[in-house]
């Protein structure tokens, strides 16, 4: 079956299932739809496994490679951890929703050419939308909204980028290209779109923490991801992600380092990790790629460990903001232990997923020669430890007690939760049997004494900084602004303004309207009007004598042969 259809179908048979299934059918079914995804993916072969006709154009929906095997698989392994998460708490709809964003991303993966792979972008981008909605609140519906429109931007500058190469090079195969043109730059705008690069990646931080605490899990894994695959199979070595890159990582700790609210600390964490990812692309090399691919896979796991920390805690007391929480570690151990050990992965902290992924990133860079990009990720690095490895699990579960006495997580989601640490705990433990999983052979030891001196001075130094200026780090409530204020609040006062003028132009022009009509009809009488109307025919309308008419012929005749000549 998988020589003919993706394995995205499976789980978006899955989807349209879970809606109609009751009980344990629909258990079942969340629990198996995508563990029979993950036994499809790996059944795909090396190659294009499957093609299809499209006008003058070969479509190619199935193709394998390690890479999109990587990927296709952590995904996979989401969306079954996402529905373990989520199935007792989350509505169908949600859960369908969730599923069938999940089997985008799938499709994505086989895509092997541009066509299938906007296809299942838009998939993605339909039932993502989907999902911030059914965090059920006006906040949720109008953040929705606004991804939405987002993402259809984003789509339709994708589209323009594709009908440009199609029409330019004859091909829709998804192959290495660098945005040297009009085409090739909307191509790479609309990915950057979907992995929230600046400055349009607020969508992110504003969507994000209005869904559901499920909800935010799912978010969290699969548009950002699929844009850096995207950009690993379209634009490898590409120069200017590396600017790009570099400028998300600072952007993301930023913003993060002013958030009062848990989620969308995490939600600003997204850009600030995945642009590690973008910057290892525009460096180009197979130890870059792998490395990008590599964090990509690690950051799904403890990303959505740290998103699934922060949901049971809104789950649980229905309070997300920093300033209302701390001391929760008494009540709610294990979601502290799961969320610290997603906070020390996400640092990069050693025996940790992040630790054998980020410094593989790094490594490549300093092998080119970039020292200052070097540097920057270093320093980069420390900022994650700050804002993501001690802000998050200090303010949310220890700093003051805020005497909430919650109970711990459910059964399924401490089940999801102690998954997602056990793997970013055994990838750190045992690199080398994750490492066989990358797109290129592996020559990289992650674990030399050089790096682990470095590393651990730069992160127990930055957690001294931290606690040194505490006072400085405590949570107020305020709002951060960002880019969306653009076009949240500058563009709808503008349009607000000319609304406004055009409503007092239309009651001025209704105020001199009788006005003007009855100057009109006055001058249509005293040039057209009977002498019934009034005393003396108008002008036009009068009797003209024979002389006045020959005459007035004439001198139009004239006119119009001094015209003529001239």
């Amino acid at each position: 079956m998988t020589e003919f259809m993706s394995p995205a179908f499976i789980l978006l048979a899955g989807a349209m299932l879970i809606g109609l299934a009751r009980g344990h059918w629909r258990t079942a079914l969340v629990l198996l739809a995508p563990l029979a995804t993950l036994w499809a993916v790996w059944q795909v072969p090396d190659g294009v496994a499957a093609t299809l006709s499209f006008l003058d154009y070969q479509i190619e929906p199935l193709e394998g490679s390690p890479l999109r095997r990587l990927f296709a698989t952590i995904f996979a392994l989401m969306a079954f951890t996402g529905g373990l998460y989520a199935f007792r708490q989350a509505r169908a709809t949600e859960l369908a929703a969730g599923y069938a964003y999940a089997a985008g991303a799938i499709g994505v993966c086989f895509a092997g050419d541009l066509i299938t792979l906007f296809v299942f972008w838009e998939l993605m981008a339909l039932f993502s939308s989907v999902v911030v909605w059914c965090g059920g609140t006006p906040a949720a519906r109008a953040a929705g909204l606004r991804y939405a429109i987002m993402h259809i931007l984003g789509g339709v500058i994708l589209m323009v980028g594709i009908v440009g190469v199609a029409m330019r090079t004859g091909s829709i195969d998804i192959q290495p290209m660098l945005a040297g043109n009009f085409d090739t730059w909307m191509l790479l705008i609309g990915i950057l779109i979907n992995a929230a690069a600046p400055p349009v990646s607020a969508w992110l931080a504003d969507a994000y923490p209005e869904a559901s605490p499920s909800g935010s899990v799912f978010l969290s894994a699969f548009t950002t991801k699929t844009a850096v695959l995207a950009l690993i199979l379209l634009f490898p070595g590409e120069p200017v992600l590396i600017a790009v890159g570099l400028y998300m990582v600072m952007y993301g700790i930023i913003y993060a380092l002013l958030e009062n609210d848990a989620r969308r600390i995490l939600a600003y964490s997204i850009v600030n990790q995945v642009g590690f990812m973008v910057c290892a692309i525009g460096i180009g090399t197979e130890l870059a790629l792998n490395g990008a691919a590599a964090h990509a896979f690690a950051h799904i796991i403890y990303k959505a460990l740290l998103f699934m920390s922060a949901g049971v805690v809104v789950y649980r007391t229905g309070k997300s903001l920093c300033t209302d929480l701390g001391g929760l570690f008494r009540t709610m151990p294990l979601t502290a232990i799961c969320g610290i050990i997603g906070a020390l992965a996400i640092s990069g902290f050693p025996l940790t997923s992040g630790f054998t992924t980020k410094t593989m990133i790094s490594q490549a860079a300093a092998y080119e020669g970039l020292f200052v990009v070097y540097m920057l990720l270093a320093a980069a690095s420390a900022g994650v430890f700050l804002h993501a490895g001690i802000k998050f699990p200090w303010f949310v579960f220890f700093q003051k007690d805020s005497g909430l006495r919650p109970k711990d997580a459910p059964w399924n989601m401490s089940a999801a939760m102690l998954l997602f640490a056990t793997l970013c705990i055994l990838i750190g433990v045992f690199p080398e049997t994750f490492y066989q999983l990358l797109p290129y052979a592996v020559d990289y030891v992650p674990y030399t004494a050089g790096k682990l001196v470095f590393y651990l001075q730069l992160l127990l130094f930055s957690g001294l900084a931290f606690f040194l200026l505490l006072p400085l780090m405590r949570r107020t409530r305020t709002v951060s602004l960002d880019t969306d204020w653009l076009w949240r609040v500058a563009m709808y006062r503008a349009a607000a303004t000319v609304l406004t003028q055009l409503t007092v132009l239309a009651t001025a022009l209704r105020s001199r309207r009788l006005e003007w009509s009855t100057t009109f009809r006055a001058r249509a009488e005293q040039y057209f009007g009977a002498p019934a109307s009034q005393k003396r025919a108008g002008i036009f309308a009068r009797a003209w004598s024979i002389r006045s008419t020959a005459l007035w012929i004439a001198v139009l005749l004239t006119a119009y042969l001094l015209v003529y000549v001239i």
